[in-house]
C-alpha cells in the first residue's frame, strides 16, 4: 500500500492550508496553472493524487460563496438520490453563474446518472469550453463513449485525460482495456 511519507505531511498540510485561504475560486483561479504544471511532472501517483484533490477543491469553489453553497447542496442531493432536487439546484446555479465550469460538470454527471446521455454530453461540452483541462469531464466523456460502444472516441477522451494528468490510474486502466478491445476486433 502506498502512503504519504511523514516528510510529505508538512507539504500536504501546507497545500491544504493554502487552498483554504480565500473564499472564491472556480476554474479561473490563478493557483490552478501551477497545479496543472505540477500534475504534468508529478513523480508518482501519491503526489499527483494530492495535486488532483487540490485542483478539485478549487474547481468546486464557485465565483461567489453562494454559488459554492448551491453546488454543495446540489451534490448532496445527488448523493442522497434526490435527483430532481439536485437538477433544480444545479439548473438554478447554472442560470445564476453560467461561467462556473464545475456546475456544468456536476450537472453532466447528474444527467448521466439519470440516463440522459445527450444532455450529459452537452454539459460536458460546456464544461470543457470553460475549462479545457477538466480531466473529470474528459473522463466522463470517455465513459459515455464506452457505454455507447464507441471505443475509438473513448480512447481519444482518455488520451486527452492522460495528456493533462499522466498519473490518472483510472484513465490508464480504461485506455488499456479499450485498446485491447479494439485490437481484439481488428485481429
Amino acid at each position: 500500500m502506498n502512503c504519504v511519507r511523514p516528510a510529505h505531511w508538512t507539504w500536504l498540510l501546507a497545500g491544504i492550508l493554502w487552498l483554504t485561504t480565500g473564499v472564491n475560486a472556480d476554474q479561473n483561479d490563478e493557483r490552478l496553472d501551477p497545479l496543472f504544471d505540477e500534475l504534468q511532472t508529478s513523480p508518482g501517483v501519491n503526489v499527483s493524487s494530492v495535486i488532483e484533490q487540490q485542483i478539485w477543491v478549487l474547481w468546486s469553489r464557485g465565483p461567489t460563496e453562494e454559488a459554492s453553497r448551491q453546488l454543495r447542496r446540489g451534490v448532496r442531493a445527488m448523493q442522497q438520490g434526490e435527483l430532481e432536487t439536485a437538477l433544480s439546484l444545479l439548473d438554478t446555479l447554472i442560470e445564476d453563474e453560467p461561467e462556473f465550469a464545475e456546475a456544468w460538470n456536476k450537472r453532466a454527471t447528474l444527467h448521466f446518472i439519470r440516463g440522459d446521455i445527450n444532455q450529459s454530453l452537452a454539459d460536458i461540452e460546456q464544461t470543457l469550453t470553460l475549462e479545457p483541462r477538466h480531466f473529470g469531464a474528459l473522463a466522463g466523456l470517455g465513459s459515455i463513449f464506452a457505454r455507447l460502444r464507441q471505443p475509438e472516441a473513448a480512447i481519444r477522451a482518455y488520451e486527452q485525460v492522460l495528456n493533462i494528468y499522466p498519473q490518472s490510474t483510472n484513465s490508464q486502466r480504461n485506455l488499456e482495456r479499450l485498446q485491447e478491445e479494439v485490437e481484439g476486433r481488428i485481429l
